[in-house]
């Protein structure tokens, strides 16, 4: 008798694929900015640039023990909301660090503190669910 594996809850999925998916783009901007931004970048543009890529990495990484929190408790809508946050305040931090680093006027730096509040906020939430004691999907509620 085969036991078949428990099914990923779609937040669960959605959250990994997105998380795993933007670690994949700040490696290559990682990778893009220590080797071809490097001479072409002021020290400061370029360490600008790789805060944007600690970041965007830091948070994706975030995205995904979202994926792997959604799938081993209840979920909710801290959990979602929690996850949209990460990717918005990768998309308004970080996405706004490396417009600027590209030649994007320097008003778009305005962008990145909402960005930098999105990260608090999502961190905020993903440990109001944590403390909720929200049952595990997988144990029954035990």
């Amino acid at each position: 008798m085969q036991v078949e594996a428990p099914r990923i809850a779609p937040l669960a999925r959605n959250c990994i694929a997105a998380g795993a998916i933007l670690m994949v783009i700040g490696v290559m901007l990682g990778a893009f900015g220590a080797h071809v931004l490097q001479a072409q970048l002021t020290p400061k543009q370029l360490a600008s640039f790789q805060t944007g890529v600690h970041y965007h990495m830091l948070h994706a990484l975030g995205l995904l023990l979202v994926g792997i929190v959604a799938q081993v408790t209840a979920g909710g809508a801290r959990l979602r909301w929690s996850a949209r946050l990460m990717l918005a305040g990768i998309v308004l931090f970080s996405g706004s660090i490396y417009l600027m680093t590209a030649g994007a006027p320097r008003w778009l730096g305005m962008v990145a503190p909402i960005g930098g509040v999105s990260f608090m906020v999502a961190w905020m939430l993903l440990a109001w669910h944590a403390w909720s004691g929200r049952p595990s999907q997988a144990s029954g509620g035990t």
